[in-house]
């Protein structure tokens, strides 16, 4: 037995058996859209896109605290001090050391509201020490605040608890934004992981049928060689194509195995688990309008929030600069109560009003153009990011206009493309029957099965890009076009 006719048995023993290795376990079948949600219930990359949305959301939440009073309990216990210290005689103006023996304790209470308005910031504090001296002078005396109010206000000069204000609230949504637009994400990440499965098992079921079918050709040829209405040449075409058939089922099922993998890496299981995934030929009968979809990028994106984050910071950089550039003044004013007593209630007695109010300030001579450059260089770069915003924003919606018409033509294109797959399938299976009848030559049998096979391919293909189309659509607007509404996310689920 020679050679060649031993690779030929073993490759019609490949096509028998359809694969080399066995499988342990029942395949689970699973739609697209199971597929999908299980990906954002349990996959490692939704679970990175909740922590983030969680980060957003407690810096959102920080900044919300920052902007209500704070209350503040401040104190000093058992600060006991014995030691030699340096006293001067103010009668004479000499100098000696002394010993010093004494504990002090305080207790105090604060609360502080940041005033957004103005950037300053105001506060209401009362406290109580007391000292305890020993040695020659013993003793003990209490020392109250009952009421003590500062202000400090800056003036001219840059307020960062105004723009705060401004650019706050929209990194939270952007953090919301990037949240919903990372998990249609991770959804087109199974749509092609998905298909990638679809297309492999395809190409692996076509491999095993087209070997089997070219095997019981071979077979044909074998007698009608011996009738001579088949060349040699002919026969070992079939021969030759029944060895590339099995060299394709083994790499089918590599590939199939790879694609699993893929899958299933998206979906956080293990490589033992196996899914057979199911190509959905009822496509939703869905034609998008550019204007829905526009409006809808523009009132859902996070590129939109982020250009307009983007262009707060620079005009607030812009005015920091020309604020640093000019007069900086101060305003601090302080009134309180206060008495000190030997006793704790005396402390609280006849207490003494004290008031404090001044002005301190800054104001550049001459600098060599130090704040001038820093000014224009704000200023440079902001009109290099309104620019550059400018830019992105004419770019989206070229590129929202073109997802559109991709998306609307894709339908019609699935249409055809499953036609065509239908009638070379049946072009394959009536020109195996020529064949067998002697009608048919080699070549047109290979075109017939080639023409099927890619006709297959491309069908799944066309299905893969209308939803990779659709959810890419999913992901700039953040907009479910089938149900017509807005995406949106349990903010209270998310944080428990």
């Amino acid at each position: 037995m020679g050679k060649r006719t031993i690779a030929v048995l073993i490759a019609g023993l490949i096509c028998l058996t359809g694969t080399g290795t066995a499988r342990t376990g029942q395949p689970e079948r699973m739609t697209l859209d199971e597929a999908v949600e299980v990906a954002r219930m349990q996959s490692v990359a939704a679970l990175q896109a909740r922590h983030s949305f969680i980060s957003a959301y407690w810096a959102w939440r920080s900044y919300k605290a920052s902007r209500l009073p704070s209350l503040i309990l401040y104190g000093n216990m058992m600060n006991f001090n014995r030691s030699m210290a340096l006293l001067q005689n103010y009668d004479d103006g000499t100098l000696k050391y002394t010993s010093v023996s004494n504990l002090q304790n305080s207790l105090g209470l604060a609360l502080s509201q940041n005033i957004t308005a103005t950037g300053g910031v105001i506060s209401l504090s009362s406290d109580l020490s007391r000292i305890d001296q020993f040695g020659v002078s013993a003793g003990k005396t209490w020392y109250a605040q009952p009421v003590n109010i500062r202000l400090s206000q800056p003036l001219f000069s840059y307020n960062r608890f105004k723009w705060e204000k401004l650019i706050e609230p929209k990194a939270y949504e952007k953090g919301r934004r990037n949240y919903l637009e990372n998990m249609e994400s991770l959804t087109l990440s199974v749509v092609r992981a998905y298909f990638d499965l679809i297309l492999s098992n395809e190409e692996l079921e076509v491999a095993r049928t087209n070997c089997a079918n070219t095997s019981k050709m071979r077979d044909v040829a074998a007698e009608r060689l011996k009738l001579g209405s088949v060349t040699r040449d002919e026969y070992l075409q079939l021969e030759l194509r029944m060895l590339t058939d099995s060299i394709r089922v083994n790499e089918g099922i590599v590939s199939v195995r790879n694609a699993q993998m893929s899958l299933n890496s998206l979906l956080g299981y293990d490589e033992s688990f196996e899914i057979t995934p199911v190509l959905q030929d009822n496509l939703p009968d869905l034609m998008i309008d550019y204007d829905l979809v526009l409006r809808k990028a523009t009132d859902n994106s996070s590129f939109f929030i982020e250009n307009e984050i983007e262009t707060l910071n620079a005009e607030a950089a812009v005015e920091k600069a020309k604020a640093d550039r000019g007069i900086t003044m101060n305003l601090n004013a302080h009134f309180g109560l206060s008495q000190n007593a030997p006793t704790f209630g005396g402390a609280y007695v006849n207490p003494v009003d004290q008031e404090v109010a001044g002005l301190s300030f800054s104001l550049p001579i001459f600098d060599w153009g130090l704040g001038k450059g820093k000014v224009q260089k704000a200023r440079a770069a902001e009109e290099v990011v309104k620019a550059q915003v400018l830019q992105k924003e004419n770019d989206f919606r070229r590129s929202l206009y073109t997802a559109v018409g991709q998306f609307n033509t894709q339908g019609s294109q699935c249409r055809a493309s499953r036609k065509a797959m239908e009638i070379a399938a049946e072009r394959y299976s009536l020109m195996m029957e020529k064949f067998r009848s002697g009608n048919a030559t080699v070549t047109d049998l290979t075109n017939a099965q080639n023409d099927n096979d890619s006709a297959l391919a491309k069908y799944v293909s066309d299905v893969r890009s209308f939803w990779e189309n659709y959810y890419s659509l999913r992901k700039l607007t953040l907009y479910d076009f089938i149900n017509d509404c807005d995406i949106e996310v349990n903010v209270e689920e998310m944080v428990e």
